[in-house]
């Protein structure tokens, strides 16, 4: 199994390969990091490049390149790839195809103290075009031991029992105690009974869900399932009323507007990125079990 990190010579590539790491430890992946250089244009704002700029450049991108992979922890097979191309999304979706990766992994940038994620040009048209789950690191993640929790977010639109029968799998595959999570956002404080009911109804449906993809797997008695329901105004407060474990990721499912097989994050999954302070897996709409992110 591979996975794919796009990798740069800044802070970003070194949380995404670090979350590549803690990922891969979990399933014994191999990694193949991939540096992406801009390709000879016309269109670029020096044309044509000036003599052995594009050897100097190369050369440089190489010992980048070197460096992060001497950084890599010897229990780990990984290889790096430099790739030229008029688009970074472009060339790692390429990589994906051509090592037959089963996940990309990728750093999101960050912004300010409390923002963990602010989602940049180049994820932002991964996650419309990427074919494979896509792995985000949060900004400052430095965790290189294995994954030690598994959540998932479910809601109660179409393709929710595709991400949490895809969920039960990569914990019963990791062997990794798995959580289910539903986030409520109440724009005011409603009485207190009244919430009680919409969290008794939430976790009833969870676990109602829970209950018939258990019925239809051998696997179940080894399965660590708990459920949580948080509630806030909002759902990045919702988000931030759960504990988080430094070595926890949370999987959640493309926005029903997404084709088939394809990435798209809705505007719930884009609010939970905002507070999220892990990684976040996001999975292509129509994503068979099988073809799981394996990892």
């Amino acid at each position: 199994m591979r996975y794919v990190v796009g990798y740069s010579a800044n802070l970003r590539g070194r949380e995404a390969l670090s979350l590549a790491i803690a990922l891969a430890r979990r399933q014994d992946a191999e990694l193949d990091l991939v540096l992406v250089l801009p390709e000879e244009s016309p269109f670029n704002a020096a044309y044509p490049p000036s003599s052995g700029f594009d050897a100097t450049l190369e050369k440089q991108a190489q010992s980048w390149l070197d460096e992060a992979l001497k950084s890599v922890p010897a229990d780990i097979v990984a290889r790096g790839h430099l790739r030229a191309a008029e688009s970074e999304p472009e060339a790692l979706n390429a990589a994906v195809e051509e090592f037959q990766a089963a996940l990309l992994v990728v750093g999101a940038a960050n912004q300010g103290l409390f923002k963990r994620f602010t989602v940049g040009s180049t994820v932002s048209a991964l996650l419309h075009s990427a074919s494979v789950p896509v792995a985000l690191a949060p900004g400052g993640y430095q965790n290189l031991d294995p994954i030690t929790r598994l959540s998932c977010g479910v809601g109660t639109r179409p393709g929710a029992n595709e991400v949490l029968s895809l969920a039960l799998d990569t914990a019963a595959r990791r062997a990794l105690p798995l959580r289910l999570i539903s986030l409520l956002a109440l724009d005011q404080d409603p009485a207190e009974s009244s919430a009680s009911n919409v969290q008794s109804a939430a976790r009833a449906y969870l676990q109602d869900k829970l209950d018939g993809e258990l019925a239809s797997r051998s696997d179940s008695s080894a399965l660590q399932v708990v459920i949580e329901v948080a509630q806030g105004r909002s759902i990045e407060q919702a988000v931030d009323t759960l504990d988080w474990q430094p070595g926890e990721v949370l999987l959640i499912g493309s926005s029903r507007l997404a084709r088939a097989h394809s990435l798209f994050l809705g505007g719930t999954a884009q609010s939970i990125l905002r507070a999220l302070p892990v990684p976040m897996i996001v999975l292509p709409r129509g994503q068979n079990p099988s073809e799981s992110t394996r990892g």
